[in-house]
């Protein structure tokens, strides 16, 4: 019986070990800062029938504007954490190429504002701003490609053109692609884009950014999608989503991982404590005679309860430090899966400690009681 106490043990600190370990990872990318508000955004995915020009997209933008319970409207590339990405090979100053490839998103002027990322020197982008032509920068790419300092007024160029990007902004750091990602080097470029000639290219798709007066923005969702029809009848919104949900869907796995570790761990807390309950409450049984002579000789209650005990919680450390050593020995198993958790982080190891600490405590109260509250006179007369 106290060999498999403790195996119960050494298995519910494995299995309590490795909840702690997936918990704290989704607990960290839950509360990992973002660098925008995704607050009562709601992100339109759109398509054109065919590629429209940008004053046709800025139409639609301007006539989601006027409907009630919207506050700002923008058009972006794609939404932030949306899954789209588009990168480039830059140089800067006449310089090789850089070996890292900045990310770059395509937005419309009043996009910053709407997803409330600050603005740290420089100028928004204007309605005449064009790709290529001015740019907004974040941090990151500030400290990759001009050494931290402020790159407002300096230039870079696309390897392939000679056309230079001129920096026109700079922006607090924002996540583009990934929460588990670093923050990526990014320049945000004009929605309008001009071709070789010097016209504007038509578009094809792209995403209205709108923030809401609701605290639900999916309020507005059937309405702003009839309304895009509506000002242009050859845009159709393929995709409603709320900001809020394209961030917690980089969390569905670290979430459904820290469920179910978390329901296994309760189970296996559940089977340790019956099993510690059960073998202390037939140990009792079983030494009742014991117990009652030590009482008529004058043992204290504690001492009789440190009998009783002592054997089934040595068992325990065992168990744990069983579970321990097997659960250092998984992580490297699973270590793909964790988010700015290590093994040895002490609130990680503390966690299954208490927790089979305060079960075994629990499991063992209801045999000390009836330890102590053995009579002797009784058992000794039947005997």
């Amino acid at each position: 019986m106290h060999a498999l106490v403790a195996v119960q043990v050494a298995f519910c600190f494995l299995v309590l070990f490795v909840a702690g370990l997936f918990v704290a990872t989704f607990d960290r990318l839950a509360y990992q800062p973002t660098g925008f508000s995704a607050e009562q955004i709601l992100t339109l995915d759109t398509v054109a029938q065919r590629a429209q020009p940008p004053v046709f997209w800025d139409q639609v933008a301007e006539h989601l504007r006027t409907v009630p319970g919207v506050e700002r409207v923008a058009l972006a590339g794609w939404p932030l954490l949306g899954g789209g990405s588009w990168n480039e090979i830059i140089s800067v100053n006449g310089a090789p190429p850089a070996e890292v490839l900045p990310w770059f998103l395509s937005v419309s002027p009043g996009w910053r504002d709407t997803m409330k990322i600050p603005l740290i020197d420089g100028r928004d982008f204007l309605p005449n701003d064009r790709l290529p032509g001015a740019v907004i920068v974040n941090e990151a790419f500030a400290k990759e490609y001009f050494g931290g300092e402020n790159p407002v007024g300096k230039s870079f160029a696309r390897t392939y053109e000679r056309i230079p990007f001129q920096i026109v902004g700079l922006v607090r750091d924002a996540r583009y692609r990934s929460m588990r990602e670093p923050i990526l080097p990014t320049a945000y470029v004009p929605f309008q884009s001009i071709d070789a000639k010097g016209a504007l290219r038509a578009i094809g798709r792209g995403t209205f950014i709108v923030r809401t007066s609701s605290a639900n923005p999916l309020a507005l969702a059937s309405i702003l999608r009839q309304e895009v029809s509506r000002a242009r009848p050859e845009f159709c919104v393929t995709n409603i989503r709320t900001q809020t949900e394209i961030n917690q869907a980089q969390m569905v796995r670290e979430r459904l991982l820290a469920m179910l570790a978390l329901f296994f761990a309760v189970v296996a807390l559940l089977l340790a404590g019956v099993g510690l309950y059960g073998v202390l409450d037939y140990s009792v049984l079983q030494r009742r005679r014991e117990i009652g002579i030590r009482m008529a000789i004058g043992a204290q209650a504690g001492d009789i309860a440190r009998r009783v005990t002592v054997d089934v919680f040595s068992m325990v450390l065992v168990g744990a430090a069983a579970g321990l050593a097997l659960g250092m020995a998984s992580v490297r198993y699973i270590e793909t899966l964790l988010y700015q958790v290590k093994a040895t982080d002490l609130g990680v190891l503390a966690l299954p400690s208490l927790t089979i600490l305060a079960a075994a405590l629990l499991a063992a109260l209801p045999a000390v009681v009836r330890a102590v509250r053995v009579d002797p006179a009784t058992i000794l007369r039947a005997e």
